[in-house]
């Protein structure tokens, strides 16, 4: 296979994941393998039929013993038994076959669920900066279409593997006791299958992994365009989105036509070679029927075992073709399984219950990439409980402060201490669960009102979302919906306005009742009417809490105690008198650079 992973170490590693179902999946081979001897019984009637019912050749030994000397005796006795057991055996094979594909669709259903389940918790807990370059496309794609894979490989190769080897062992013995020569004929076209096989793995892995990152990178077209559609729609650019997804699917397309006929070339020359081998047995096998070595009825039951022997050659010719794509699947959500997060939860981290709220920056710098940094040695301490104003440029590295305080990223350099301890030994889930973070662009889910505002406490009360909501200046407008708190607010909340979907933020945050607070410009996209009901709502939020601010408006900052001023990723100046600050923040936006001064100087 083409790509990071050979096949057999693509294998081992899937065998791992399915670990859980090894017991399901022996079930499943040991029900494949009950076919082998139900087929080899499958042209044991047409060979009564012809030797004995027509012929005057007796009965196999094995049934010989077994059937009355009455329907020995009688053609019409005889016929009826061979029409009872083509029933029979029918029969059994169809309930073998309908037994295997439930447990064989039980099995690969549940392998699918365990292996997305587990893709989908690794992407969740890898870095945003991983999402920032990747995207979501592309996550979304490896786990709803590429973690199937798993079944596929497993159930549809392994298993099919295993089942047809044995098949064409047991028909290759079978026509050996009939006639050793014509198994021997038959066999010999089987070493060209898996050359061809052979050849067309290592020549097309490659394809298949392309036409999955242009199947990935069309539906990243469709995210984008969906995620975005009023954006889409206020310039116009309909047709000029759907050219650029026409054309990336197209190519995907083009990838699939490409796929489609090596396939069909390879499944075309496995099949001329099991007709060239069939050929061959026939006309040995009517020259010994001519020569009295070999009876009809016999030359039937060969020709017959013969099909059952090519299918698993041609099983596996199709194999090599079919699981090409799942091969490239497999490869590309494993990849995002071998992902690393770049903030990981150090094996010693300490718990943390509730933080008394003491932040201090020494030398931070950070970058998102390697073209330059964003933050430059930024140093400042913060008291418990003080309401923290951060002013600056669009692009001055506001927001990455922020991010940097609830270790969404970590820093370069330096280190962040919250109460005297990096950030760093603390656990992941406990640090980040002392911050309420209400952010510009508000997120909702396609849920109801009440569920949102429970999202930050799931075992929440009614009576305590209701308490929420209030503190929020959020419940009157709530009452007035038809469903009140069972409102469903549509996908990312565009049933409701900005400054409703703000104060259920708002909400969220109430209820979570952390000891520290980030609100990332909370009213840049709200009415003067509706700024004021949320900054009263703000007002109670930030009391006793650490609180850092970020926004352009002087309303926001207001109540702020201190005041920090980025430019260009540094720390120019901290004040504590609002004025200034919003004077450093205009000159910042100017490209002119305040004057340092210390919170002492004001």
């Amino acid at each position: 296979m083409a790509g990071t992973y050979g096949g057999l170490i693509l294998y081992r590693r899937l065998l791992r994941q399915a670990r859980p179902y090894w017991l399901h999946i022996v079930g499943v081979l040991l029900l494949d393998l009950l076919a082998t001897p139900l087929v080899l019984l499958t042209p044991l009637p047409l060979k009564i039929a012809v030797d004995t019912v027509l012929g005057s050749r007796p009965l196999p030994r094995f049934l010989d013993s077994v059937v009355p000397d009455y329907v020995k005796h009688s053609s019409f006795r005889l016929l009826v038994l061979v029409a009872i057991l083509q029933v029979l055996i029918v029969i059994a094979i169809r309930l073998q076959e309908l037994c295997g594909y439930m447990l064989r669709t039980q099995v690969g259903e549940g392998l699918t669920l365990s292996f997305r389940a587990q893709l989908f918790r690794h992407v969740q807990r890898l870095s945003l900066s991983y999402h920032d370059t990747k995207g979501t496309a592309d996550s979304i794609y490896r786990i709803q279409y590429d973690a199937p894979s798993i079944q596929w490989l497993v159930m549809d190769g392994l298993v099919a593997l295993g089942s047809a080897g044995l098949m064409f062992l047991a028909m290759v013995y079978v026509i050996a006791r009939i006639n050793l020569p014509l198994a021997l004929i038959a066999l010999a076209v089987s070493p060209f299958v898996f050359v061809l096989g052979h050849t067309y793995d290592r020549r097309m892995g490659q394809t298949y992994v392309r036409a999955k990152e242009l199947e990935s990178g069309a539906m990243k077209v469709v995210h984008e365009v969906l995620g975005a559609v009023r954006v889409v729609k206020a310039f116009g650019r309909e047709e000029s989105e759907e050219r650029r997804f026409t054309q990336r699917s197209g190519e995907s397309a083009q990838a699939h036509v490409r796929i489609a006929a090596a396939e069909g070339v390879i499944v075309l020359a496995v099949n001329v070679t099991t007709t060239v081998g069939t050929a061959l047995v026939l006309f040995i096998g009517i020259r010994n029927v001519q020569s009295g070595a070999l009876s009809l009825g016999q030359l039937l039951v060969v020709l017959a075992y013969l099909t059952q022997l090519y299918r698993p050659l041609e099983t596996v010719g199709g194999l090599f073709a079919g699981l090409q794509s799942s091969f490239a699947s497999a490869r590309r959500a494993l990849e995002l399984l071998d992902e690393v997060p770049e903030v990981a939860e150090r094996s010693a981290a300490r718990p943390l219950k509730r933080a008394a709220g003491t932040i201090e920056f020494r030398n931070v710098s950070f970058s998102y990439n390697t073209d330059g940094p964003v933050l430059r040695d930024i140093s400042f301490s913060i008291p418990p409980k003080t309401r923290v104003g951060i002013v600056g440029a669009t692009g001055a590295g506001k927001t990455t402060i922020a991010s940097l305080l609830t270790r969404f990223y970590d820093p370069v350099s330096g280190q962040i201490l919250l109460d005297g301890i990096d950030v760093r030994d603390y656990k992941l889930a406990d640090l980040r669960n002392q911050f309420s973070i209400v952010q510009q662009e508000t997120v909702l889910f396609s849920t109801s009102i009440g569920e949102n505002i429970a999202y930050a406490r799931p075992d929440a009360t009614q009576a305590l979302i209701v308490e929420a909501a209030r503190l929020a200046n959020a419940h009157d407008f709530i009452s007035r919906l038809p469903q009140g708190y069972r409102t469903e607010v549509g996908e990312r909340g565009m049933t409701l306005s900005g400054g409703e979907r703000q104060r259920i933020a708002l909400a969220r945050a109430f209820l979570k009742d952390a000891p520290m607070l980030i609100l990332d410009e909370p009213t840049s996209s709200v009415d003067v009417a509706t700024e004021a009901a949320i900054i009263e709502a703000m007002e109670r939020l930030m009391r006793e809490r650490t609180t850092f601010i970020i926004a352009h408006r002087l309303t926001t900052l207001e109540h702020c105690e201190i005041f920090l001023s980025i430019e260009d990723g540094r720390l120019v100046s901290v004040r504590s008198d609002v004025s200034s600050a919003m004077r450093d923040a205009l000159l910042l936006a100017a490209g002119e650079v305040p004057i340092q001064r210390g919170k002492a100087d004001d």
